[in-house]
């Protein structure tokens, strides 16, 4: 028996396929409801009781363009943008200060950053609406600012267990080197949290990109995003291709993070520790 034939290797060959497997049966079955989108997206016509549509064609695209999916497309993700830089950012800073102790009554502070997620989304954003109105709050601030707020919960989790797991040694080993605190940021402490400034930011973006009550209350209709215009669209008789067509587009960004966030986790992950930090 060789070296490579050993029960330990079998044992790392074993959990490497079932890990596979396992990854493999969850793309299955997030994909598959989405199999019946594609269909309903291209069929021109689909009768009862054909298994498929009996007719394909382009019509769904004619009808979500009529809709304007292709600017609130755009409107949704410069604002889920726009939440994820700010909310990640913000949570950031909160997570560091709370880790570190440098900020009074941090058990009070923690639980305000929880806030948004205990109370009812509905009825925080009509009593917040009344005072962004008052207030003569631009509506496409408003609904940023609000939904910022609505992401912070999820930043700052993410944010304050990474810096729970950040030595702050590599930092002062800097200073003594001669690094000033620009340097600091950027060659030391930043390379170290990206993946994590990562996962907060995907989260950030989820939040505003799927958000619907915040952005038709505190929009008042003048920031129409995909979803409004999905959900527009559905309340229709005879939309049922078009409607298909902008919810399958409207998973395909989050989509696309979500595996850029994984790529660049895995890349992170693999990198030594003295090019992470060069």
């Amino acid at each position: 028996m060789t070296a490579f034939d050993s029960p330990l290797t079998h044992s790392r060959g074993a959990g490497k396929v079932l890990r596979r497997t396992l990854a493999v049966g969850l793309m299955v079955w997030f994909a598959l409801p989405l199999l019946p989108l594609a269909l309903w997206s291209f069929a021109d016509r689909w009768s009862f009781p054909s298994a498929l549509p009996t007719a394909f064609g382009l019509r769904s695209l004619d009808q979500a363009i009529a809709f304007g999916a292709v600017p609130a497309l755009g409107r949704s993700l410069v604002l889920g943008v726009v939440v994820a830089v700010v909310a990640t950012l913000v949570g950031a800073l909160a997570a560091r200060a709370l880790t570190f102790g440098v900020v009074p009554g941090a058990r009070l502070v923690s639980v305000l950053l929880l806030a948004p997620i205990a109370l009812p989304p509905f009825a925080a954003v009509l009593g917040v609406n009344v005072v962004l109105l008052r207030a003569h709050v631009p509506s496409v601030v408003g609904v940023a600012m609000v939904l910022t707020v609505m992401a912070l919960p999820y930043t700052a989790f993410i944010m304050r267990t990474a810096y729970g797991a950040y030595d702050p040694s590599y930092e002062e080993e800097a200073r003594l080197l001669g690094a000033g605190r620009l340097q600091v940021l950027r060659r030391v402490q930043l390379p170290m949290i990206a993946p994590a400034l990562a996962r907060a930011a995907f989260l950030a973006f989820l939040v505003a990109w799927s958000d619907y009550i915040v952005t038709l209350i505190v929009g008042g209709g003048e920031v129409v995003t995909l979803p409004l215009v999905v959900a527009s669209a559905a309340a229709g008789l005879g939309n049922d291709a078009a409607v298909a067509l902008m919810s399958l587009s409207a998973v395909v960004p989050p989509v696309l993070l979500l595996l850029g966030v994984l790529a660049f986790g895995r890349r992170r992950r693999t990198l030594p520790m003295k090019e992470v930090v060069a």
